[in-house]
């Protein structure tokens, strides 16, 4: 059995931040195949991971009674990397640290550890939810995930900061990731004075068919749940001849900013990514969304 620990995470929940104004702008569309989460006839909230992967958002609204619709607008890709992985792995104390920012790039990781043999290693991960991908590790193996470290902030740039390094010695961190992740990680670690290599193993792309539908429900539905800057941008690029209002509610601040910068204006996160703060950004956009509604 592989062996899980989660003994050094502290994973704090802030207050909700909200920021909501109104929208004054319409885009172009693309179009992606796709199929709804279930069959309610007024969906509330959209949800737009890569198809497969939106389950644990969908029957935590659901406890709550919120149908949902689902959209996928991006999936996922390797790259050649990916192939360097699980080589680079079995090297034994090859790195002091594996660090997962994602839950892709942990289920990348993952594939790719179980490829080397199931090495040994210590995980810093970026958040709750990036960690509670290691949860399921515990099947048919004798390594060892040590998922030992997690921020005070769920962002790269304060897990760079924060990351321990003991001593003088040259610390070893490798950097699985996408493609389209930024360098803020490296920057700061090899900052600090650690060894950093990054492999680039996946990267994101938008679906290239969408049920135009599936799309028209998707218009009229009170939020839109976004969890990366790839699925926020494929979002405004589906959106055509429309003055869409809606809200959309992101997983976290990097998402919020991306969405902020391409002209979104209801838009809502929480300070610390994750699955809860999420569902609680969505519960805040749904009742604004409801008290306007009385209001008109």
């Amino acid at each position: 059995m592989a062996k899980f620990s989660l003994s050094s995470l502290s994973l704090p929940s802030p207050p909700l931040l909200l920021e909501r104004r109104a929208l004054s702008r319409s885009f172009t569309v693309q179009s992606s195949h796709s199929s709804p989460v279930c069959s309610c006839s007024e969906p509330k909230v959209v949800v737009t991971r890569e198809r497969g992967k939106n389950a644990k958002l969908v029957n935590a609204l659901a406890k709550r009674g919120i149908n949902c619709l689902e959209l996928p607008l991006i999936e996922h890709t390797q790259l050649p990397d990916l192939d360097q992985l699980p080589s680079v792995l079995s090297a034994e104390s090859a790195f002091d640290w594996i660090v997962i920012t994602s839950p892709e790039a942990g289920l990348v990781f993952l594939d790719a550890w179980k490829a080397a043999g199931t090495p040994n290693v210590k995980v810093g991960v970026v958040g709750a939810g990036t960690a509670s991908i290691f949860e399921e590790v515990a099947e048919s193996s004798n390594g060892y995930i040590d998922v030992a470290f997690a921020p005070s902030k769920a962002t790269g740039k304060v897990l760079a900061s924060e990351l321990p390094k003991h001593g003088n010695v040259k610390c070893r961190v490798l950097y699985p990731a996408s493609a389209k992740a930024s360098t803020e990680i490296e920057e700061g670690l090899s900052n600090r004075g650690f060894q950093v290599t990054r492999l680039n193993t996946y990267t994101t792309v938008s679906v290239h068919h969408v049920d135009q539908t599936i799309l028209k429900q998707a218009l009229s539905a009170p939020v839109v749940a976004v969890a990366s800057p790839s699925a926020i941008r494929a979002w405004v690029n589906l959106i055509s001849d429309e003055r869409w209002g809606n809200s959309v509610a992101c997983i976290g601040g990097t998402t919020a900013s991306t969405a902020k910068r391409l002209g979104l204006r209801n838009v809502y996160f929480p300070e610390n990514p994750g699955l809860d703060g999420w569902v609680d950004s969505i519960l805040e956009a749904l009742r604004v969304h409801d008290q306007f509604q009385k209001v008109l």
